[in-house]
Order: structure tokens, then sequence, then C-alpha cells
């Protein structure tokens, strides 16, 4: 059972699990505080939860002060840039729209994963699982709402989520190719408070500053988002740091995302409830999923087949 706990694949749909549920908190946060200042503020306090979870002030300390120039860049492409992008994005076109853009976000980090490792290329039956997905995702969302431009800058704002999605590619080749040496508790901490900062700030100038009062639902929402952001992001830089785990492989697994999401609207929202279209849209998701998870087994496979010709 310890196995399975600490698994790849389990830990990996956990963490996807976890940031499905964040769509409702958003939603209740965005009520009462601009973008910006409320991921900041969710971000920040992410950020302390994983550092008093951590409990050695001075060991953090130290192994922040060997590898700061690392977190620092980290905070600055994982979350400041890539939230940034995601917000600003996200705010010029139609939600659907967005939705579908940000779902196929593991195949814009598979080709990043793709341009930067030897070992992690695209091969067929990974892009095709990952097509599948992208499809899936298509098929959910225009079942949920049709795709209605919004006016002459939804061109920028899909240009915005576009690079939100290489962004994310490369922080996740960050961590996985660079961050070696770096507890993922460390790093996860850091990067999130000073990105949170950040973002706190940039917010100041361009949304001003929202200082209440509200009322208990809001920090409900950003209690809750604050404590599945270090949760996720820990856990997801641990995985990504494990020897032999593809990046290309681990992000399909957010295929998971907005399967969870729905399911979970399903049971929490009173007018939501399953129709045609998430049903075969999941079932193009769970295809891939199955795929992924074929290409996994064939891939550890061949590397015992490689291991056991070298002895």
């Amino acid at each position: 059972m310890k196995n399975l706990l600490r698994s790849t694949t389990f830990l990996a749909i956990f963490a996807c699990w976890l940031w499905s549920t964040a769509f409702v908190g958003v939603k209740i946060g965005l009520q009462y505080q601009t973008p910006f200042q409320f991921a900041g503020i969710r971000f920040f306090i992410s950020g302390i939860l994983i550092f008093i979870y951590f409990g050695k002030p001075l060991k953090f300390f130290r192994e922040l002060k060997r590898h700061w120039k690392f977190v620092l860049l980290l905070a600055v492409v994982q979350i400041f840039t890539q939230y940034a992008l995601f917000y600003s994005g996200l705010n010029l076109v139609p939600s659907s729209l967005g939705a579908m853009i940000i779902g196929s976000s593991p195949l814009f980090i598979a080709l990043v994963a793709h341009f930067t490792f030897h070992n992690d290329k695209m091969t067929p039956l990974k892009t095709a699982s990952i097509l599948i997905g992208v499809t899936g995702i298509a098929i959910i969302t225009l079942g949920r709402s049709k795709v209605k431009m919004k006016g002459e800058l939804e061109l920028l704002g899909i240009g915005l989520l576009l690079l939100n999605n290489l962004v994310s590619g490369y922080s996740n080749v960050m961590v996985s190719k660079y961050s070696k040496g770096v507890s993922p508790i460390v790093l996860s901490a850091t990067s999130l408070s000073v990105g949170g900062f950040m973002l706190f700030l940039i917010s100041i100038p361009i949304e001003g500053i929202q200082p209440g009062p509200f009322p208990p639902a809001y920090f409900y929402a950003l209690t809750w988002l604050s404590f599945l952001s270090a949760a996720a992001i820990t856990i997801w830089n641990t995985l990504l740091q494990r020897p032999g785990v593809k990046v290309s492989l681990l992000n399909v697994w957010k295929f998971l995302i907005p399967v969870s999401g729905a399911i979970l609207s399903w049971i929490i929202i009173s007018n939501e409830h399953p129709d045609l279209f998430s049903i075969v849209g999941m079932s193009f998701i769970a295809l891939a999923l199955l795929m992924l998870n074929y290409a996994n087994r064939r891939r550890l496979k061949a590397l015992r087949k490689e291991m056991a010709a070298n002895k």
C-alpha cells in the first residue's frame, strides 16, 4: 500500500485532482478580488505553508543560499510569468476557447521536452495519445459552451495563452533538468512565495488594492486554494525530479483535470449534469491515458532489457 501511495502514477493523479478542485475556489475568490491580486496572495500563502511544514528554518535557508539564483529564476518563470500570461490571456478570449487552449498544454509541454531532452522525443504512440487527449478536451469544452469571440483583442489573448503553455513546458523542463540537489520543498516554497509576492506587486498599479471587507466564503476559498497549490506544486516538482520520469509522459496526466473538474461540478452544483459531449470527451481522454500507460510499460520493458544486456 505504501508503495502505491508513493508511486508516480498515484501522486500524479492526486496532484491533478487537487488542481481540478481549484475552479470553484477561483470562481468564488474573483467575485471579491482582482485576478493578479488574488493569485498573488494565494501563492504567497502557499509558499509560507510549505515553509512551515518543512519546519527547519536554518536548513531551509542554507539550501536556499546555495541555489538562490535558480530558485529565483523558477519563481519568475513558473509562478509570475506563467500566471500573468494565464490571467491576461483568459481575460481576452471566450472562457470555452481559453479552456481548450489551456487543456492542450500537455501537447506543448511534450514539444518543449522533445527539443530539450535526447531521451524524451515525440514517438508516434506518444503523439497519438496526446492528440486524442486534446480532442477529448475540445469535445468537452465545445459541448459545454459554444466559442463566441469577444472582440478585436481575442487574437492577442490566444497568443498569450499559447505562450503560457510554452512557459509551462519550460518550467517543467527547468525542474526536471536543472534542479538536481535542490529539495522540492525548498524549491516550491520559495518559488510560490516569491512569485506570489511579485504578482501582488504588479497588481497594485494595474488593478489597485481591494482592502475588503471579505465574506467568510472568500477566506474559505483562499484557504483551500493556498493548500492545494502548496500540495500539488510540491508533489509535481518532486515527480519531475525523480530519475526516469519523462516530462512529456508525466504531463499527459493533466488531461484528468477537466474530467475531474466536470465530475465535481456535477456533484456540487445543482444545475450541472452529465451530457453526451462530456461522456464522449471523457472517453477520448480515457483512451489517451490507456495509451500513455501502454507507452510507459513498453519503455520500462525496453529499459529492463537494456539493463539485462549490459550486465
